[in-house]
């Protein structure tokens, strides 16, 4: 059984909380065009768009738009025709299954709903607020 030591002395309320450095930084995607020349680039450009939280147009190689958010995919396959990727449609019925290679370009089009809301966009927030004296301190979430 763990015992807290009566012996260490409480945290000050007044030490501003610690900003931690991520370790590593997510690259804004959000208005970016993916056109990729190689298959390693069509594989990265699709895990970005599957780590994306916001809507992607697809172009494909026969020339249609799709337009949805990548909710699944299988990439484990050595081919491009076996490795898929699907979309959830705008209006939340539809849903697309399309093969990595009929894929000729991605655009990040839709709003990156979690952008900006990191933990360490809040302990700037709360420090800033700190600085600034206020007591009492809420950050409440911004609506999606």
């Amino acid at each position: 059984m763990t015992s807290v030591s009566q012996s260490q002395p409480p945290l000050a309320a007044e030490q501003p909380v610690q900003e931690q450095s991520p370790a590593a930084t997510q690259e804004q995607l959000e208005g970016l065009v993916a056109k990729p020349g190689t298959e390693t680039d069509l594989r990265h450009a699709i895990e970005q768009a599957f780590s994306y939280r916001g809507d992607i147009t697809v172009l494909t190689t026969d020339g249609r738009k799709i337009e949805g958010y990548i909710f699944d995919r299988l990439a484990e396959s050595p081919s491009l025709q076996q490795c898929y990727l699907r979309l959830m449609q705008p209006n939340g019925q539809d849903r697309v299954r399309l093969a990595y290679s009929d894929i000729a370009e991605l655009h990040f089009t839709g709003r990156d709903a979690a952008a900006g809301k990191s933990f360490q966009t809040w302990i700037k927030k709360y420090n800033e607020k700190k600085a600034a004296g206020e007591k009492n301190i809420r950050l409440e979430p911004e609506p999606l």
